[in-house]
């Protein structure tokens, strides 16, 4: 039986061994359990948290928001950096600003999502939704303008023009590109989730790390920490990878 890339013997053998390490330093006791927990007691937090329910609501939550936000990002990074390519006013005008919002991170936002929409959903969605635009937005913009003139021209003498040449020939041909903002924006977008519920304190894996805190409860602070890794690791590996490996193998850059 083979192992999937993400699953060589190499990095399951590392892995294995942060662990034993890890148990090993737990056993001399350098420092108290409540400082620095076993392996095996974060596992038994872990375990507790997915028994009462309370680890697949929070993990829910927070994907359900990520979804909402990271669509919201997508879609309005698309347009706006077809915009910003195709126009030079708006790439003059909109594209510094752009350019300047990105250096935000995305949990600077949450003080005026708080101020705006409440202590609520929204709030969040709004956060992860800005904290992901950006790199979108530009990443698109990159694909478009890297298009070769001639290949837009002879699109239009065959007919292409308006939305059709923008659905049928510019965003197909900037995808590879696409492709890594969206990965890009992913990445920040859960970032921006986590930060957000942390601060609203509203449900969420992120609530489940403001509860453990507020607990002093250092073994389930690690294990929501390594939930939060682990679905990282999963999302980037299982969907963003094969779907980039895909888009540059059928473009034939690589």
């Amino acid at each position: 039986m083979k192992l999937g890339k993400n699953f060589t013997p190499h990095r399951i053998a590392f892995y294995v061994g942060l662990v034993v390490v890890w148990q090993i330093i737990a056993m001399i006791g350098i420092w108290p359990s409540n400082v620095f927990p076993s392996p095996y007691e974060v596992a038994e937090d872990l375990v507790y948290t997915a028994m009462d329910g309370s680890l697949f609501y929070g993990v829910a939550m927070s994907m359900w928001r990520l979804v909402v936000g990271l669509a919201i990002a997508i879609g309005g990074g698309i347009i706006l950096g077809v915009f910003m390519a195709r126009v030079e006013f708006v790439n003059q005008t909109v594209g510094s600003l752009v350019l300047g919002l990105q250096s935000i991170p995305s949990i600077a936002w949450v003080p005026l999502a708080i101020l705006w929409y409440g202590l609520n959903d929204a709030g969040i969605i709004f956060v992860v939704a800005i904290g992901a635009i950006f790199a979108v937005t530009i990443n698109t913009y990159t694909g478009v303008k890297n298009i070769d003139p001639h290949f837009i021209e002879a699109a239009r003498n065959m007919g292409a023009k308006g939305s059709q040449l923008v659905t049928a020939v510019l965003l197909p041909a900037a995808f590879p590109y696409m492709i890594s903002g969206f990965k890009q924006g992913w990445a920040f977008a859960w970032r921006g989730v986590i930060g957000a519920e942390l601060l609203f304190a509203y449900l969420g894996l992120g609530h489940l790390l403001y509860a453990a805190r507020s607990l002093t409860d250092v073994s389930q602070v690690i294990a929501i920490m390594l939930v939060i890794m682990g679905i990282g690791l999963v999302v980037d590996g299982v969907i963003f990878k094969r779907l980039e490996n895909k888009v540059m193998s059928r473009w034939g850059l690589r």
